[in-house]
């Protein structure tokens, strides 16, 4: 029996986020530059975008390049760029064959003009996909998306939009890039590494955790099945018992 067939379709994550780590250290292994796993990883992308639609996930976010990774190498930050501008050209085709939309989250305006470009058109041109949505959190940072929900929300209160009295975290969803999304049902984190880095802080708040050294070049499909699996044979109370759950 393969892993595949034990996987329950009726107990599947509504939402899966994936940490993809160790493109670097991954070239750096075989002796290669950085560039080369970046590029490398994006194959696992495809693995990883494709099964999870074949599954039936409906929601699948990607951390491609947080806020402080604007901090590494120029060469390395344009290579990514670039990476990023020739992944969306090439795997438009997939999306639309797969029924995917594709969706951003994170302040895409300091991206580079092309870049931000490719990456609105394909989401323009995919917005009415329906089977899954695959989000990218592109210069993304969680406590800038908190910091820039407060403000919005402060000023709405100051201008008498919102009364302080009524702000809940129905309201706190609203503000945030995630607000099309569901909460985040189980996270995913390549390399061995054991940190969530400023990644959805808010959507997490009772997502499962499943940890593997897997490098992300090397991660494919049984690694998420062990994954979904693994999901699968916990016990979600969300504060309850075990005797209520049941």
């Amino acid at each position: 029996m393969s892993l595949l067939d034990t996987i329950n379709k009726d107990n599947l994550p509504k939402h899966l986020a994936i940490i993809m780590d160790g493109n670097g250290r991954w070239a750096k292994q075989k002796g290669l530059l950085r560039a080369f796993g970046h590029e490398k990883g994006t194959k696992s992308v495809r693995i990883t975008v494709e099964t999870c639609a074949k599954l039936g996930i409906e929601n699948l976010t990607l951390y491609a390049f947080s806020t402080e990774n604007w901090n590494r190498p120029k060469l390395e930050v344009d290579t990514l760029m670039n990476l990023l501008i020739s992944s969306l050209k090439k795997e438009f085709d997939t999306l639309q064959k797969n029924d995917i939309r594709l969706n951003c989250i994170g302040n895409i305006d300091l991206l580079p003009n092309k870049a931000k470009k490719e990456l609105l058109t394909v989401i323009s041109n995919t917005k009415d996909n329906k089977r899954m949505t695959l989000t990218l959190a592109l210069s993304y940072g969680s406590r800038e998306e908190l910091l820039h929900a407060i403000k919005i929300i402060s000023h709405k209160v100051k201008n008498n939009i919102i009364s302080v009295n009524n702000i809940d975290e129905s309201i706190i969803n609203q503000h945030l890039y995630t607000h099309d999304l569901p909460d985040v049902d189980l996270v995913i984190r390549t390399s061995g590494e054991h940190r969530i880095s400023n990644f959805l802080l808010w959507q997490i708040a009772y997502a499962e955790f499943y940890f593997t050294d897997v490098l992300w070049p090397d991660f494919n499909e049984n690694d998420l099945y062990e994954a979904i699996i693994s999901y699968q044979k916990r016990e979600r109370r969300f504060g309850k018992t075990s005797e209520q759950i049941k």
